[in-house]
C-alpha cells in the first residue's frame, strides 16, 4: 500500500495546487484554456516523441500486451452504454467518444511507470502499454474526435467526400499529439537520435506535460458560482468509472488466464496495468475538442480515488509486491 501511496501522491498534490490557483485566481481567468493548449500543442507531443523514440517497438510482441489490449477493447465496448445514455441526453458523437475513452484509456504515464516499478518490480512493463495507447488508441480516438467536431454545412466544399478524405489524411500534420508519437515511432524504427541540445530541449518540454496537465485538471475543479450544469450525470459517471476500475482488469484477467494461459508476472502486469485509472489526457482531449469535459474530469478524479483500492486488491490477490 505504501508503494501505491507514493505513486499517487504527486497526482493529488499537483491537482490540489491547480485547484488552489483556480480558487485564488492566481493565474488569471484564462489559465485553464491556455495551459490546456500548451499541454496539447507543445509539451505532450514532446513527451510522446521522447518516450516512443527511446522505446524498442518490439516490446509490442509480448503476449501479455494482447491481454491488456483485449481488456481495453472490451472496456471500450462496455463504455458504449455510457454513450447511449449520452445520446438520450442529446450529446454529440464526440461526447460519446470521450465517454468511451473515460471507460478504457488508462493512466500509463505518470501512474503506470511508478506502479510497474514499485508493485511489479520492473518499470519496463509500462512501456508497451504506453506504446499501445500512444500509437494505436490515441490516433484512433483523436481521429474520431476531429471528424465529429468538424461539422461543415452540407453545401460546403469541406463536406464533399474528397475533402473529408483529404482532411483525414492530413490529420497527423494538424494534430500535434499524433505527429509527436508518429515521429517518435519513426526515430525508434530507424534507430535515429536527436543531437544533444535538441534532445535535451525535447526532454525539458516533455517533462512539463504531466505536471501541467494535472494543474490544468485542478484548475477545472473551480466551478463558477451557480454553474449547476458543471455536474456530470451520476449514471454515466458511475458506469464509466465502474467499467474502468473493475470491468477492464477483469476482462484482461479473463483473456490472459483463460485464453492466453498467462501466469506469474505477465498476468499480473496485464491485470494491474488494466486497473490503472482514467488518464488525465482524456480530460485534456475533451477540453480541447469541447466534448464532455465535465464527464472526463470527474471520471479521472473518481477512478483515481477508487483505483487505489482496486490496485491494492489486485496486487495482493495475484501475488504482487
Amino acid at each position: 500500500m505504501e508503494a501505491l501511496v507514493s505513486a499517487f501522491a504527486p497526482i493529488w498534490v499537483l491537482t490540489a495546487a491547480g485547484w488552489l490557483a483556480g480558487r485564488t485566481g492566481l493565474l488569471g481567468a484564462d489559465a485553464e484554456a491556455v495551459l490546456g493548449r500548451f499541454v496539447f500543442h507543445v509539451s505532450m507531443p514532446a513527451a510522446l516523441f521522447t518516450v516512443v523514440a527511446r522505446t524498442d517497438l518490439a516490446s509490442f510482441a509480448d503476449r501479455w500486451v494482447l491481454a491488456f489490449a483485449a481488456g481495453t477493447l472490451i472496456a471500450s465496448l462496455l463504455g458504449l452504454p455510457v454513450g447511449r445514455r449520452l445520446r438520450r441526453l442529446r450529446r454529440t458523437p464526440a461526447e460519446r467518444t470521450v465517454a468511451v475513452m473515460a471507460a478504457g484509456y488508462v493512466n500509463s504515464g505518470n501512474l503506470g511507470i511508478p506502479v510497474a516499478a514499485q508493485v511489479l518490480g520492473d518499470a519496463s512493463y509500462a512501456a508497451p502499454v504506453l506504446l499501445f495507447q500512444v500509437l494505436l488508441v490515441t490516433p484512433l480516438m483523436l481521429t474520431v474526435l476531429d471528424a465529429t467536431t468538424a461539422s461543415p454545412s452540407p453545401s460546403s466544399p469541406a463536406s464533399r467526400p474528397a475533402a473529408r478524405l483529404r482532411r483525414l489524411a492530413l490529420l497527423p500534420l494538424r494534430n500535434p499529439v499524433i505527429l509527436g508519437a508518429g515521429l517518435g515511432a519513426l526515430f525508434s524504427a530507424a534507430g535515429w537520435r536527436l543531437p544533444g541540445p535538441l534532445a535535451h530541449s525535447a526532454d525539458l518540454l516533455g517533462a512539463a506535460a504531466v505536471p501541467t496537465a494535472l494543474v490544468t485538471l485542478g484548475l477545472s475543479l473551480r466551478t463558477p458560482p451557480g454553474a449547476a450544469a458543471q455536474r456530470p450525470d451520476r449514471g454515466e459517471l458511475g458506469l464509466a468509472v465502474l467499467v474502468k476500475t473493475v470491468g477492464q482488469p477483469l476482462a484482461a484477467l479473463a483473456v490472459g488466464a483463460l485464453l492466453l494461459h498467462l501466469r506469474g508476472p505477465q498476468l499480473r502486469a496485464a491485470v494491474l496495468l488494466s486497473a490503472l485509472p482514467t488518464a488525465q489526457n482524456v480530460y485534456v482531449y475533451a477540453r480541447l475538442y469541447g466534448a464532455a469535459p465535465v464527464l472526463a474530469r470527474s471520471a479521472v478524479l473518481a477512478s483515481t480515488v477508487l483505483s487505489m483500492l482496486t490496485l491494492s486488491v489486485i496486487a495482493w490477490s495475484l501475488g504482487g509486491g
